[in-house]
């Protein structure tokens, strides 16, 4: 029952998001049914070498002495996608190119921090650049996926020297209206009023995913295991990724809430408007170079949501480069960091493009 003083709608939406996170709970058990039969992550050994109120930073072994690189996984997701398997992992790839490589492990929020937001995980980003190049003399390579991607692009306006390059990963930057299917349901779907103000359950956003695009969360997905069934590579990629899927992670409310407003309703970061620790970002503030890697048949992330906004940027050392989709990887979103044609195609012309850069990492004007 309600307790003195509490109202009802504040009772039933504490018990709403109660539920949602013992939902997380469920799911994460149905995940570590997936090891007994060796599906489990198997992430290459890695030192902690930072930590903050919601983030540890990964320094991988083998890099000693390479050029810094930092990734940035997604907040949504639980970042072994970039530490799939021994032979298609992009923590491998980065290794084996030669970088330092660093990653940001996200760290569920605990109560009390369900107000951390864009500001707060831009500041993240830069101290964990900061602390991947400690003592060297250039900045990182800074590589995101999805809305890791999108963040990393936020701190490296806002700080332009916490990177030598950006590399984004399927990362929308660009929210106009018929951009993407996917941003025009969701911003139907959502009030313009509507704001969390908690922490939000990860199965909570996998439920709003689902319901934006059940093509690209359910249907693609079910094809996508009918289509593997005859591959066991594939099959086994699949399953690996499902297993990922379902190791859900909570999320502050406030970063949710100006993700959906700020950037898929209003576009503020596209505009020039978008409001990061007092400052106002836009395209022209992003001045490193910048790749930026979509896939055909990606829904989430087509090439529209990230070319206007690379128009607007001033002039320099600006790169797209497209992939086409792959059997076995469940969400054409994530075939850039588990598909074996990505990583046999895609990642050598990433590599390419980085070591083309000038010294120092700024693009020519």
């Amino acid at each position: 029952m309600p307790q003195d003083g509490l109202p009802l709608t504040g009772w039933l939406d504490g018990l709403r998001r109660a539920q949602a996170l013992m939902m997380d709970g469920i799911r994460c058990r149905q995940a570590r049914a997936y090891d007994w039969l060796g599906l489990g992550p198997n992430e290459h050994p890695y030192d902690v070498v930072a930590s903050g109120p919601f983030w540890r930073l990964r320094r991988y072994s083998g890099g000693e002495g390479g050029v810094p690189l930092l990734i940035v996984p997604s907040p949504i997701k639980r970042p072994y996608i970039w530490d799939l398997t021994p032979a298609l992992s992009a923590v491998r790839s980065c290794l084996d190119a030669g970088y330092d490589v660093h990653l940001i492990d996200w760290r569920p929020p605990e109560e009390g921090q369900g107000d951390i937001g864009m500001s707060e995980f831009a500041r993240a980003i830069a101290a964990c650049a900061a602390a991947a190049g400690d003592g060297r003399t250039e900045a990182p390579v800074v590589f995101g996926h999805s809305l890791g991607g999108t963040l990393a692009a936020i701190a490296c306006a806002a700080a332009p020297d916490a990177a030598r390059a950006l590399v984004l990963l399927a990362s929308p930057l660009c929210f106009e209206p018929a951009s993407t299917s996917f941003r025009d349901v969701l911003v139907s779907l959502v009030p313009p009023d509507w704001e969390e103000d908690d922490i939000v359950a990860g199965s909570s956003l996998s439920n709003l995913s689902a319901a934006v695009s059940p093509t690209t969360f359910v249907w693609s997905r079910w094809l996508d295991a009918a289509r593997s069934v005859s591959d066991p590579p594939a099959f086994e990629i699949h399953a690996r990724i499902s297993r990922w899927a379902l190791d859900e992670v909570a999320v502050p409310g406030v970063l949710i809430t100006q993700i959906i407003q700020s950037l898929y309703r209003d576009d503020r970061f596209h505009a020039g408007t978008l409001s990061v620790g007092g400052r106002k970002l836009g395209p022209r503030d992003l001045r490193v170079p910048l790749l930026c890697v979509v896939s055909t048949a990606d829904e989430i992330t087509p090439r529209a949501s990230v070319e206007a906004f690379m128009q607007a940027m001033e002039p320099g050392t600006l790169g797209i480069i497209e992939h086409e989709p792959e059997t076995g990887v469940a969400l054409q979103h994530l075939a850039i960091l588990a598909g074996p044609h990505a990583h046999e195609e895609v990642w050598p012309k990433i590599f390419a493009w980085l070591r083309q850069l000038p010294p120092g990492g700024r693009g020519a004007d």
